[in-house]
């Protein structure tokens, strides 16, 4: 069997009694950083062999992962935080299991996607998840554009380096648009931004953002609420 285990995105006490059986139980787990998720099992008791399996060995290692448990291992994988296939490793090794009719079992849990998007106030009856934001800033503008003139929230995951050229750019072009900005979720400085673009702009460009950054875009007709 297959595991995918999503891990915590910032508080360890997010960890599922699943999760935690599931890799007590498992024979390896791949990891997308051993050195980051070494302390996190160690927490919860679990000591197994590790795997590293990233974005630049994850095409060759999959077939070695797919043999091992054809020969009857179990094997579970997580990234550094979250559900593993999201913006992380794992795609590659989930086709490569789908091509070999392998049993699989993705495990719910934390995410960064979901948390954002409730937290943010925005509409969650639809939406989209888009990755990263390009680094490339003309492609990041229309990206961004696009967006604004979208009826559903749009999520992103930005760098706190680039967070302030982001901000920039829409309070350039689309100042008064609704947007927000959840940083550091689960952890002691989680923080939820939410303004227009020229507002944030201009908060940020006096702090200094830290931490994880998850972007979001309101719908083309989204007004914050009123005061009651």
């Amino acid at each position: 069997m297959l595991y995918f285990v999503p891990t915590p995105i910032g508080n360890r006490g997010d960890m599922t009694l699943r999760a935690i059986e599931v890799l007590q139980e498992v024979d390896l787990i791949a990891c997308e950083d051993t050195r980051h998720s070494m302390p996190l099992l160690e927490h919860f008791g679990v000591k197994k062999p590790l795997l590293a399996l990233h974005d630049h060995n994850e095409g060759h290692k999959a077939a070695e992962l797919i043999q091992q448990i054809k020969e009857g291992k179990s094997i579970a994988i997580i990234s550094d935080a979250g559900m593993p296939c999201i913006s992380d490793p794992g795609y590659r090794l989930m086709q490569a299991a789908i091509a070999a009719d392998i049993a699989y079992s993705v495990l719910p849990g934390p995410s960064a996607v979901l948390t954002a998007l409730v937290g943010s106030g925005f509409p969650v009856h639809a939406f989209n998840f888009n990755g990263f934001l390009p680094v490339k800033k003309g492609k990041r503008l229309k990206m961004l554009q696009a967006a604004t003139e979208k009826d559903l929230t749009s999520i992103f995951f930005e760098s706190p380096h680039r967070i302030g050229s982001t901000l920039e750019l829409m309070a350039k072009e689309m100042p008064e648009h609704p947007i927000c900005i959840a940083r550091e979720l689960t952890k002691k400085f989680e923080t939820y931004h939410k303004g227009s673009a020229q507002e944030l702009f201009t908060y940020f460009s006096e702090r200094k953002a830290k931490g994880e950054i998850v972007f979001l875009v309101a719908p083309s007709d989204y007004t914050f609420p009123s005061p009651c």
